[in-house]
């Protein structure tokens, strides 16, 4: 969706062995993202051994328009659940890739996971980005953050905003 309440159309191909499985929908009116399914074979489920990592098929192709992508998304209950997500959360599918969208599955729970043929198997959340050009200088205008790195915030309060009273 678009800010003015239009729908974004995006071409997809699906491939032959994804024929039959639904395209990626929002479960709800008010969610971001959209389930993808396993496209592997009926009767041939693939199986995700804990400390492993596997692609999974999707068996779709798309055309994402310029300025956008769509990111790859761990779905929370296989997360919770199982142990199971995305390990490059969020990937990225850029406008220019026109290949098979495959998911990169991580195993970290204690147990294999069968997957099998529909089974939803992440998120897929198309977003806006822009591009930049960066501009070199020499020095940068300050911040109260200033060049604190990982940790560094929350370790000192910066006082509110002190209003004036008549």
């Amino acid at each position: 969706m678009t800010d003015n309440n239009t729908t974004l159309q995006v071409a997809v191909v699906v491939m032959d062995h994804a024929q039959g499985l639904p395209l990626p929908v929002y479960a709800t009116a008010g969610a971001a993202g959209m389930d993808v399914h396993a496209a592997v074979p009926e009767g041939q489920p693939m199986v995700l051994e804990a400390g492993k990592v596997a692609m999974v098929p999707t068996g779709l192709q798309m055309a994402i328009p310029r300025g956008f992508e769509c990111q790859v998304r761990s779905r929370s209950g296989l997360a919770a659940k199982n142990g199971v997500f995305a390990l490059n959360a969020p990937g990225t599918i850029d406008s220019d890739y026109r290949g098979e969208v495959k998911v990169i599955l991580a195993n970290f729970g204690s147990e294999a996971l069968v997957i099998r043929r529909g089974d939803r198997i992440a998120q897929l959340v198309v977003a806006k980005h822009e591009c930049v050009t960066w501009n070199v200088c020499s020095t940068l205008e300050t911040s109260d953050r200033g060049s604190g790195g990982f940790g560094s915030t929350g370790h000192t309060a910066i006082a509110p905003h002190q209003g004036t009273t008549s």
